[in-house]
């Protein structure tokens, strides 16, 4: 068992230092295509919301209760910003979602 985890460790190590280190060995120039350059700026939002979004849903004990924190956090979020309004918003939503169900 020990084995297979060592192994499984060098070959994530070698997988992630060469998804960073072969565009740097790779790309001398700076990057002047408005296409990448606006798919690359973008790619760090998009990763977050993938990996976040389905956490969102499974975190509560039900999808309903998760969709409507989801929900009141995106509306709260579109009329004021503010995190804090926000967080308080989404967790008071779930809150009450699951005393209803």
């Amino acid at each position: 068992m020990g084995t297979n985890v060592g192994i499984g460790l060098m070959v994530m190590a070698a997988t992630i230092y060469m998804v960073r280190a072969l565009p740097l060995t790779l790309l001398k120039k700076e990057i002047k295509n408005p296409f990448i350059r606006s798919f690359l700026y973008y790619v760090p939002y998009v990763s977050l919301s993938v990996m976040t979004f389905p956490a969102i849903l499974h975190a509560t004990s039900s999808f309903w209760s998760g969709f409507a924190g989801f929900a009141a956090g995106i509306v709260i979020a579109w009329v004021d910003g503010n995190l804090f309004r926000v967080s308080i918003g989404a967790c008071l939503a779930v809150f009450f979602v699951e005393l209803w169900i």
